[in-house]
C-alpha cells in the first residue's frame, strides 16, 4: 500500500534460496492494492520447469485481476544451486535452455498452449488450463548479448544490470559504465528489429537531497571512477533536479525510461517531479 500510495507502478520480489517464495508474497500485495502491477525481478530459470511455471504465474494473474509480470533470467548463484542439490550448469547450457525456457513460457501466457522440440525441453500442450487476464509480461534480466538477443525476440521489457557476477554469486560493478549500457542498448536496438521493447534498470544505490554524496564518494565504495559513478544510470545521488535532468539525459542515450529502485520512499521525490512527463 505504501509503494502504490507514493505513485510506483510496479513493486517486485526476488527469487533466492533462503528466501520467501517469489509469488505468493505478490497475490497477498495485489489483494491489498488496487493498481501497482508485482513480479519477481528475476525468477531464476534453473529453478523451474516452463509449463509448470507458466500455470502457476498465470494463476497469480487471474488472482491478482492481471497485473502480474514475468521477470526471467537465466541463474549465477552456485552457493544456491550447491544448497538445493542442482547441478549450476555452464553459462553456454544456461542461456541455451533460458532461450527454449522464454519462447515455451511466450506461447503458454499469451496462447495458451505450446508445441515445440528443443534440446532440452520437449512440450505438447494444448492447453494450460489456466488463462491469465491478459498476456502476461515478460522481463527479462542479464548482461550478455545472447541474453538481449533473446530478450529483443520475446521480452516486452529489459532490464539492464550494473553487476556482474561471479559463480559464488558475489558481485562486481562490472557493466556500471555508460558505455557498457550504450554498447547493451545498441545490441538490442538492432536485435529487436523494429519490436518496440521497454527499457529499465535496477538501481543499485540512491540518494535524493542536497546532502547526497557525491560521485566521488559513491566511486570508492563501488571502487569505480567518479565519471562512471557520475554517468551510470545504477547509482543516483543528487538534488531531485539533478537526478531529474540524469534520467532525461539517460533516457536519450540509452531509451531506458523504467527503473527500479531499493528506497522507495527515498526516491519518492523523484516520482513525483516525473509524474506526466
Amino acid at each position: 500500500r505504501l509503494v502504490e500510495s507514493l505513485g510506483y507502478d510496479e513493486l517486485y520480489s526476488s527469487d533466492h534460496i533462503g528466501g520467501a517464495d517469489p509469488y505468493l508474497p505478490l497475490v497477498f500485495a495485489a489483494a491489498a492494492t488496487e493498481r501497482i502491477s508485482f513480479g519477481p525481478l528475476v525468477l531464476n530459470n534453473e529453478f523451474h520447469q516452463p509449463a509448470l511455471l507458466a500455470r502457476a504465474v498465470a494463476t497469480a494473474d487471474v488472482l491478482s485481476g492481471g497485473r502480474m509480470i514475468l521477470g526471467l533470467g537465466t541463474g549465477y548463484a552456485a552457493s544456491e544451486h550447491d544448497a538445493i542439490g542442482l547441478e549450476l550448469r555452464r553459462p553456454k547450457e544456461r542461456v541455451d535452455r533460458f532461450d527454449e525456457c522464454v519462447a515455451i513460457l511466450r506461447d503458454l501466457l499469451s496462447e495458451g498452449s505450446s508445441h515445440r522440440s528443443g534440446t532440452h525441453h520437449t512440450i505438447a500442450l494444448d492447453d494450460l488450463g489456466v488463462r491469465p487476464a491478459r498476456p502476461v509480461p515478460i522481463l527479462i534480466g542479464g548482461f550478455g548479448r545472447r541474453v538481449v538477443s533473446i530478450a529483443a525476440r520475446y521480452a516486452d521489457m529489459f532490464q539492464f544490470t550494473g553487476l556482474v557476477h561471479a559463480p559464488d554469486g558475489s558481485p562486481t560493478a562490472g557493466g556500471f559504465a555508460l558505455a557498457d549500457v550504450e554498447q547493451r542498448a545498441a545490441w538490442l536496438t538492432e536485435a529487436a528489429d523494429g519490436r518496440d521493447i521497454e527499457r529499465s534498470a535496477l538501481v543499485q544505490t540512491c540518494f535524493v537531497g542536497d546532502d547526497a554524496p557525491s560521485a566521488s564518494d559513491l566511486a570508492e565504495r563501488f571502487e569505480l571512477d567518479a565519471t562512471v559513478v557520475a554517468d551510470t544510470p545504477f547509482a543516483l545521488s543528487g538534488s531531485v533536479d539533478q537526478i531529474v535532468d540524469k534520467l532525461e539525459r539517460l533516457r536519450e542515450r540509452t531509451g531506458i525510461s523504467h527503473y527500479v529502485v531499493r528506497e522507495p520512499e527515498t526516491f519518492a521525490p523523484i516520482v513525483d517531479a516525473l509524474a506526466g512527463r
